[in-house]
């Protein structure tokens, strides 16, 4: 357990354990929480920078976690900023329905992994890190059309290149209040991509941004895995 402060107030903290996984000791990170006033704050970042340090002491050099891939802004903090991979997913993760607000759409997850040695982490924590420019015209596995609704391609030509794409709303939670059925059909057809991709040999590589007509969407940049890559 490590917490953040302001004065005596305690205003984040992060929360792991030691664990197995494929026969490796890792340390998975469970909870991560910062009060609203500090968000804006870098309060989280520095939260898992210490979390990093203090297991990489440990003689660890991996952290696991998992989070809603549909939201935009963990996935933004998780993959740009912090360099994480993921190619597991898991529906319903914490079961089909729970008391928490956060689990409207049902628990599935990205489980990923934070690799705290790599030349690809160490990359992005210094700022050095510059996205490629991967071919625009890739079609995506999942797009948000004009309607902000998901439109799903063929898998077969989506996935027969080297790279893929899945795309997100801006903000699922605005959209949830506004439009239950919509919301819900995202999480239906993001699941049926990331498990296709996945199964196909994909790995969540990167997240980015876009601004197209006005509306702005999520990007996952799914990398199929090279020869000797380890995400184990």
């Amino acid at each position: 357990m490590i917490g953040a402060r302001d004065g005596q107030t305690l205003i984040g903290f992060v929360y792991g354990f030691v664990g197995l996984e494929h026969g490796r000791t890792i340390h998975h990170s469970h909870m991560l929480a910062v009060r609203p006033a500090y968000r804006n704050c870098d309060v989280g970042y520095k939260l898992k920078l210490a979390q990093r340090e203090r297991v990489l002491a440990q003689g660890i050099t991996r952290i696991t976690w998992t989070f809603d891939p549909l939201q935009s802004p963990n996935a933004y903090f998780n993959f740009c900023k912090l360099g994480v991979v993921s190619d597991t997913y898991k529906i319903n993760f914490y079961g089909p329905e729970t008391s928490s607000v956060l689990h409207r759409l049902g628990t599935d997850r990205l489980w990923v992994t934070w690799l705290l040695d790599s030349d690809r982490v160490q990359q992005r924590l210094e700022g050095k890190y510059v996205r490629h420019e991967i071919d625009s015209q890739a079609p995506p596995l999942v797009a948000v059309d004009a309607e902000g609704w998901p439109r799903e391609l063929a898998l077969k030509t989506a996935l027969a290149g080297a790279y893929a794409f899945i795309e997100i709303p801006s903000d699922i939670n605005s959209m949830q209040q506004q439009n239950a059925e919509q919301a819900v059909r995202w999480r239906e057809v993001t699941r049926h991509g990331f498990t296709e991709a996945f199964a196909a040999g994909f790995h969540v590589s990167d997240f980015f941004r876009q601004s197209r007509s006005g509306q702005s969407v999520g990007v996952y940049l799914l990398s199929r895995a090279q020869t000797g890559e380890d995400l184990r």
